[in-house]
Parts: C-alpha cells; sequence; structure tokens
C-alpha cells in the first residue's frame, strides 16, 4: 500500500500527486515509469511517467489526466488514502548527456513526464528550450517550473490566449532552420503531436527522441500489449522503451492500435457492465 502524501489541480482534469515510494524514489532515472493499481483483484493497471521523486522524503510525483474509469477513481483519492498496488521504476531511462542544444517540447499533458527529462539535460549542461503547448491557457502545466530551468521557454496555445497562437511545430521549426539548430530534440504529448514534431525534425537532420505511451497491462515485456514497429522491427514500449527514435517509429500503426478498446474504455467511464453491454449488442449470448 503506498499512501498519498500530497495532492493538488493542475488544470481541468490535470491532478498531481505525491505517493510515498520510497525504494522508487532512490532507484528512478529521468524517462521511467511506474505502473499503478487501485484494485488488486480487478483493477487496471495504469502507467504513469515519474514526473518527479524526492528520496528524503521517499517520495514520487505523478500527474495525470483524469479521462477513463480508473483515471478518475484516482482523481477522486485524497491525501491519506492508499493506492494499493504500485510497481516500478520501469523502462529505460533517458540517455543524459551534454549534447550541446536540446529543445525539449511538451503537449498538453506531456508536459509531466518532459519536465524531469529536460531537468536532467540542463543539468547536464545543455543550453535548453522549452516548448510547452496546450489548447488554451487554462490547460497550460508546469510554466513555472520549466521556467525554473530552461535558458528559453515557448508557449503555444490553439486559440492564442498565452504566448504564441498555433501549433508546437512553428518554433520547433524556426529553431532547426536557425544556422546553430538543435543538436537535439525531445517530444512529448500525444501522438499526433510527436509525429509532426519528427517530420518537423526529419528534414534538418535534427536527432529526435520520443516517449510513448502505449496501452500497456504488465510492464514486463510479457502481453505484447504495448508492441510497436521502430524501424521495421517489433519493439515493446515497457522493455525496449518507452523512449525511440521519433523519425523510426511507425505512428499510424501504434494509433491505429490505441484505439483497439475505444468502445470498451467508454463503456467503462459510463459505469456500464462490460459483459452486459456486449449481450445488449448481441456479442455474447
Amino acid at each position: 500500500m503506498n499512501p498519498i502524501l500530497f495532492k493538488e489541480q493542475l488544470s481541468q482534469d490535470v491532478y498531481r500527486m505525491r505517493v510515498r515510494a520510497p525504494l522508487i524514489a532512490e532507484e528512478r532515472r529521468p524517462g521511467q515509469f511506474i505502473i499503478l493499481q487501485l484494485d488488486t483483484e480487478y483493477g487496471e493497471r495504469i502507467p504513469l511517467t515519474i514526473a518527479d521523486a524526492d528520496p528524503a522524503e521517499g517520495s514520487i510525483t505523478i500527474i495525470f489526466q483524469a479521462v477513463g474509469k480508473s483515471t478518475k477513481q484516482l482523481a477522486q483519492m485524497g491525501v491519506g488514502e492508499k493506492i494499493a498496488n504500485l510497481v516500478g521504476p520501469l523502462g529505460r531511462p533517458t540517455h543524459i548527456e551534454n549534447f550541446g542544444r536540446v529543445v525539449c517540447v511538451g503537449g498538453g499533458i506531456g508536459a509531466a513526464p518532459l519536465y524531469p527529462i529536460a531537468q536532467a539535460m540542463k543539468k547536464a549542461g545543455n543550453e535548453l528550450t522549452v516548448i510547452i503547448g496546450a489548447r488554451t491557457k487554462e490547460l497550460v502545466i508546469l510554466e513555472d517550473e520549466m521556467r525554473a530551468i530552461a535558458d528559453e521557454v515557448i508557449i503555444c496555445t490553439d486559440d492564442g490566449s498565452a504566448g504564441r497562437k498555433g501549433l508546437v511545430t512553428a518554433p520547433l521549426k524556426e529553431l532547426c532552420e536557425q544556422e546553430a539548430k538543435p543538436d537535439l530534440a525531445v517530444a512529448i504529448g500525444p501522438p499526433i503531436m510527436m509525429k509532426f514534431c519528427a517530420e518537423t525534425t526529419r528534414p534538418f537532420a535534427v536527432p529526435t527522441v520520443v516517449s510513448l505511451n502505449t496501452i500497456m497491462i504488465d510492464g514486463t515485456g510479457m502481453c505484447g500489449g504495448c508492441r510497436v514497429t521502430v524501424g521495421g522491427q517489433t519493439k515493446f514500449v515497457c522493455v525496449d522503451g518507452p523512449e525511440f527514435d521519433g523519425h523510426q517509429v511507425d505512428f499510424d500503426q501504434m494509433m491505429a492500435r490505441l484505439g483497439s478498446y475505444r468502445e470498451q474504455e467508454r463503456i467503462a467511464a459510463t459505469g456500464c457492465n462490460l459483459h452486459d453491454e456486449a449481450v445488449k449488442k448481441g456479442l455474447k449470448e
């Protein structure tokens, strides 16, 4: 059991929690994630990136968006309540070194897993530019935290209510067009956003790392639910990733797989019984 030590709402449906997990706090590295389960018997297993850690307190920080049944249940929990099952750190850590100029691009909730990577890149001596994108000003998260570590922060919103109006790919392209273009780009966010960030950097030969958040169950490479195609080869996000060369990822296949259980997710979110719903539709007797 892992007690919740702190909770706050960052924006609409987005929450930050500190959870007691001393062993994970000691071992985690930027880019790694945990899998949590609210009910050990029937609960869904949710992969979430470790947004920060405090080994002295013995805590990790998770930031999540309440979009499905389980994340909505998690959002309703408060300080002192306990998460039934939490395992990690999982996945391969981000490769951190002094590359020179690094641009980190976060779309929506993607700013959360981006933060520890940006933090580590700056600590390694890189010149750091951070681009944060969101639909509106109210949905921009971690702006203050990013400004505290980055040399430059660029905010983009779809409606122009904060920063520049438009997509994150516009300032990313401008940076790539400079004589001193980035030596590395890191993009984390919705799959479509990561796809077009990779396509933006491709003509300029800027190495681009993306962090994939796919359907995942066990987190050990056994179930195969998180498989993706990278460079024509099958990879498993939980053990081979979550980070990959963005220029090699088959994003279209990944996005198609992400929609595999959309109907079941919709039913679960409404509180219906999956079996009863299937019977109504004639899928089961």
